[in-house]
């Protein structure tokens, strides 16, 4: 159990966290329309990027010895992304709040360039 804990505690925390803030009506703005789009929408991109990289270190110690990396890569992008679809699907049940396909595709992309990222990091560390 403590295992499980200490690789699956942390995507579920995040998880807990995203879906707490998307059930609040509505969210602190920042001074600057630009800066408001800027901060919620690389929010998003980072959280979910944040979130996919989770997902991966909790599969790899449980699936690495039996699926390749470029698998539970994959893996960790779609457990995202489908985080992503719930929590805007979510947000259309909170009042002053709407789910919305754009912040899908961000979420997507932060997840992506976040396993993306991790791929170009595994293949620097290799031995050469």
């Amino acid at each position: 159990m403590r295992r499980l804990m200490r690789y699956w505690g942390p995507p579920l925390a995040l998880m807990g966290l995203i879906f707490f803030l998307s059930a609040q009506p509505d969210l602190p703005g920042a001074p600057s329309p630009w800066l408001e789009i800027l901060l919620k929408k690389g929010g998003h991109a980072a959280v979910y990027g944040v979130l996919a990289w989770l997902y991966w270190r909790a599969l790899d110690h449980y699936l690495g010895d039996r699926c390749s990396p470029q698998a539970i890569r994959i893996a960790s992008f779609l457990l995202a992304l489908l985080y992503g679809i719930s929590d805007e699907y979510h947000q259309t049940f909170v009042p002053g709040r709407n789910g919305n396909l754009v912040d899908i595709g961000i979420d997507s992309l932060g997840a992506g360039v976040a396993m993306v990222l991790h791929h170009w990091w595994q293949q620097r560390q290799a031995p050469d």
